[in-house]
């Protein structure tokens, strides 16, 4: 149980809505762009994961918020196309880690660009008014 108070007020539902309309617009987006790259949106969340850094399967699960087993298949169909591939961690050769392929990191960066529909939007607003936005957002998610 949360010890912040929840608020309900007009203002903030209005808001808590808005978010919502945000993140299902983003998530259609993301699903029709992965999807031009003949990517399931789960194997594309995971190839922009893994286009930042190796990974761990069990820190993948977790971030994906998904069983482990769920990454392998992931991870085993991305291999399959030539956009991932298992390697050993350097710092303990008993972890697997999950990397992306250059070509992996090209199509993870393709993807990214083909989200579009919040950047004329936020174009439209002062660097200030994306700074504030931005340090706003970070402050809800920490």
């Amino acid at each position: 149980m949360s010890s912040t108070p929840q608020r309900t007020d007009p203002l903030t539902l209005e808001v808590v809505d808005l978010i919502a309309t945000v993140v299902a617009r983003y998530h259609e987006e993301y699903e029709e762009a992965a999807a031009r790259h003949q990517l399931t949106g789960a194997q594309a969340r995971l190839l922009a994961l893994l286009s930042r850094e190796p990974l761990p399967m069990r820190q993948i699960a977790q971030q994906l918020k998904c069983e482990p087993s769920n990454v392998t298949g992931i991870v085993d169909r991305l291999e399959a196309r030539g956009l991932a591939e298992r390697r050993t961690d350097p710092s303990d050769r008993r972890i697997k880690l999950a990397a992306a392929t250059e070509e992996g990191r090209e199509t993870a960066a393709r993807l990214r660009g083909a989200l579009s529909f919040a950047r004329a939007p936020l174009a439209g607003l002062s660097e200030a008014e994306r700074t504030s936005l931005r340090d706003l957002l970070k402050r809800m998610l920490a």
